[in-house]
């Protein structure tokens, strides 16, 4: 096919986690790569994350001394998602997470480290979510883009994906992109990466395949019109649980803050406008927003202490929030419902029931198991927080090798996909979506990608 300005042997789409980890995997192989985005200034999704991602069996792990491997991580998967996810990719990321991060760590110097912070929760049974202490998302994605220039990546910015040029039997050439006077170009390419995210911004595709969250607020990047879910699915690139999605419980108003979920795994509450507890605040990260949602006056507020606050002050929303003096605080709980607007004989009670069971050692009437953890006591904060939506977990269907497939199974000759852009194994539903899983998924799917794209052109395929 003719009219490409340049052919380049693996072609990568996002400038975010996924992108890069496919870029530096494919380079690492020993093929020529190009990565293009769209923006002035990476950031996409994993800008907007805290920047933390699940692995298993790392040497990280091993080094503190925790037991963790593809096995037990696979198992935890299948459980949160109820059996109801992808076996292959549940399968291909549990065991594949850990080797991505060492490779990373080891090759390229990424300052990743277990978060000890990160208590076992939300369907995690292990201390498995690495991060850079102290930076978040906002960090990551430059700092990955200072390893593709060390590494001597070609990076290509303010190019908008608008089309994919292809043969009849579904075999990519090349990409159209848009540059910001207006002009169009063409690039050849031999074998594509789609790791340009999902489609949480794009409010047509949301009503469509999540009706729920069509009223709720997106707190993810703007970029996510789900380009690439769009373009490989002309190709004949199948799509699967596309009503899967990560929805978040906790974002704060009006800062558009995440408060941590260390804040309620280490005791916080939420309560509603009326000062009464609703949900049980461990039991789905994701899924609480909808009780959150669906209380009066369409906001909560969340409730914790000095000490769980000073816990999770190591975490940047956490620092955000307290430069920010955006929490509401008192001495007394009746100070508290005073600042918060809320019955303080009801706040009390809430309070003191909390406390109780505890105590008893028996959960609580929204089932919540406190164990060793204590609910808030004085001194006490209160932030407002509404529910929103931050990422889409459904996508392009890939197998194994992060090869997009068709609805009988095969693959697409030469078309890859990882991160948003493609499913993930949270199953058909926000129930299903484990913390950090996010990012776990860019990282390892983005290198398997990546180096499968690899292989395919050095072997001239």
């Amino acid at each position: 096919m003719t009219g490409f300005e340049f052919t380049i042997p693996v072609l990568v789409v996002g400038g975010g986690a996924c992108g890069c980890v496919a870029a530096l995997a494919a380079s690492d192989a020993g093929a020529a790569v190009l990565l293009i985005e769209q923006d002035a200034r990476p950031m996409g999704s994993t800008g907007m994350s805290q920047g933390l991602f699940c692995a298993a069996g790392t040497k990280a792990q091993a080094a503190a001394g925790i037991d963790d491997d593809g096995e037990t991580f696979l198992a935890d998967i299948m459980a949160k998602t109820r059996g109801q996810t992808d076996p292959v990719l549940a399968r291909t990321l549990a065991f594949g997470s850990g080797p991505a991060a060492d490779w990373l760590i080891e090759t390229h110097g990424l300052p990743w480290a277990v978060d000890r912070g990160f208590r076992p929760a939300y369907g995690n049974s292990r201390f498995r979510v690495h991060g850079w202490r102290g930076h978040g998302g906002v960090d990551m994605v430059p700092l990955l883009h200072q390893k593709l220039a060390e590494a001597g990546v070609d990076v290509l910015l303010q190019a908008r994906l608008t089309d994919v040029i292809a043969d009849p039997d579904g075999r990519v050439r090349g990409v159209e992109i848009a540059r910001p006077d207006g002009s169009v170009e063409r690039i050849g390419c031999d074998t594509l990466i789609l790791a340009s995210g999902g489609f949480a911004a794009n409010h047509a595709m949301v009503a469509k395949f999540m009706p729920e969250m069509a009223t709720a607020r997106n707190n993810g990047h703007e970029g996510s019109q789900g380009i690439a879910v769009t373009l490989a699915g002309k190709l004949g690139g199948a799509l699967a649980d596309m009503g899967s999605y990560q929805g978040y419980a906790m974002l704060t108003e009006p800062q558009g803050i995440s408060v941590p979920p260390g804040v309620l795994v280490e005791g916080g509450v939420i309560v509603n406008v009326e000062g009464q507890r609703f949900t049980d605040e461990t039991a789905d990260i994701a899924g609480m927003v909808h009780p959150v949602m669906a209380q009066p006056g369409g906001h909560c507020w969340v409730i914790f202490d000095a000490g769980i606050e000073a816990r999770c002050g190591y975490i940047p929303e956490t620092k955000a929030l307290v430069a920010l003096n955006a929490a509401k605080a008192a001495d007394d709980v009746a100070g508290l419902a005073a600042q918060i607007c809320v019955d303080p004989a009801t706040l009390a009670a809430t309070l003191a029931e909390a406390r109780a069971a505890q105590a008893s050692g028996i959960a609580d009437a929204q089932g919540r198991t406190w164990g060793d953890d204590t609910p808030p006591a004085p001194a006490y904060r209160a932030l407002k927080v509404v529910g929103a939506i931050y990422h889409t977990q459904g996508g392009l269907r890939i197998d194994g090798e992060a090869r997009v497939v068709r609805e009988d199974g095969s693959a697409l000759p030469n078309v890859f996909a990882g991160g948003g852009a493609a499913r993930s194994v949270s199953g058909p539903a926000h129930w299903g979506y484990l913390p950090a899983m996010g990012l776990c998924t860019a990282i390892t799917l983005g290198r398997i990608a990546g180096d499968t794209a690899a292989r395919q052109v050095l072997a001239g395929d």
